[in-house]
């Protein structure tokens, strides 16, 4: 993958640097885990929704932590107390631990976060504070200025 120089946009903004820096990093080869797999959705115009397949994992072996525009999922496996009684012939199902970070947008909050049937949700909501919002601003005339208007007689026209 070709690496793309910022330097010109540099030049001509002013406090987009974490975007820039944000991009240049994701320039170079991407070596994240895809485990585990995960779904991001919009479910309304400011509401998102994460969707982690977790199964196996319990409320209390996964932590949720928000801090700088980062969302960081960990999962941390307990090991199981073995009685002796049983014995693995094939291990499918992972017990490996998992650290998944997910870089937030100025103004996202977590909002909530549920498991259940071995899916842990997590929604988002963007909360643009009413200071950020556009608004309508409206256009005064000046004190002596009223709208003029030209009154004149019509001559009546003759007729031929």
């Amino acid at each position: 993958m070709r690496h793309v120089d910022f330097s010109p946009l540099y030049r001509s903004t002013v406090g987009f640097d974490r975007l820039f820096n944000l991009l240049d990093s994701r320039s170079v080869a991407d070596q994240t885990p895809s485990y585990p797999p995960y779904n991001i959705e919009r479910t309304g115009e400011n509401t998102y929704r994460i969707t982690m397949a977790v199964a196996g994992f319990d409320e209390k072996e996964l932590s949720l932590e928000a801090h700088a525009h980062v969302l960081t999922v960990k999962g941390e496996k307990s090991e199981e107390e073995a009685d002796g009684q049983s014995e693995y012939l094939y291990r499918g199902i992972a017990k490996r631990a998992f650290e998944r970070r997910f870089q937030l947008a100025d103004h996202v909050e977590v909002q909530s976060a549920s498991l259940k049937n071995g899916l842990l949700h997590i929604d988002l909501l963007r909360n643009i504070p009413d200071a950020m919002k556009p608004r309508r601003i409206a256009i005064a005339a000046e004190a002596g200025d009223t709208a003029k208007q030209i009154e004149a007689q019509v001559a009546p026209q003759q007729i031929n």
